[in-house]
């Protein structure tokens, strides 16, 4: 059988909790709110890690163009042919090519990394107002302490 690597996993908390009797006190409600508190962090955390991947997916993908880039200028500044002149020329068009194509990497990297971040706070955020539209209605409805109006 498959045993968890988290003790609490397979813990029913509401068994748990119903030995503690505090007066005023949903438990169940409590241990609800509690288990979609943890769902929206494991979501969360599902998506971080998915984004910080795809980042540094990307970044390999971009290590390897600019190891390609440098062989191919490599190859062009070695042609004998070219006269001074020309190779300083052929040098700054390099330089500027490379400089303008690690902004562009850079801006994609940090697009990415905002998408991520922003999807998992999303998960988070919209959690953290489902909670506290819950603790609205309960009090409303006179749930808070466990009773029924």
């Amino acid at each position: 059988m498959f045993k968890s690597a988290n003790p609490f996993a397979e813990m029913d908390l509401t068994k748990v909790m119903s030995g503690f009797k505090v007066p005023g006190l949903n438990v169940e409600a409590l241990v609800n709110t509690q288990r979609k508190n943890f769902e929206a962090m494991a979501a969360a955390n599902q998506l971080a890690i998915e984004g910080f991947q795809a980042v540094a997916r990307r970044q390999g993908d971009i290590v390897r163009e600019a190891i390609e880039a440098m062989t191919k200028a490599g190859q062009e500044m070695a042609n004998a042919s070219q006269t001074p002149d020309a190779r300083v020329a052929k040098q700054a068009e390099l330089a500027k090519v490379g400089y303008e194509k690690t902004l562009s990497n850079l801006r994609e990297l940090s697009e990415m990394m905002v998408k991520s971040n922003s999807e998992a706070f999303g998960v988070i955020n919209k959690r953290v107002t489902e909670a506290l539209d819950e603790v609205k209605h309960s009090v409303v409805n006179g749930k808070a302490n466990g009773k029924h109006r």
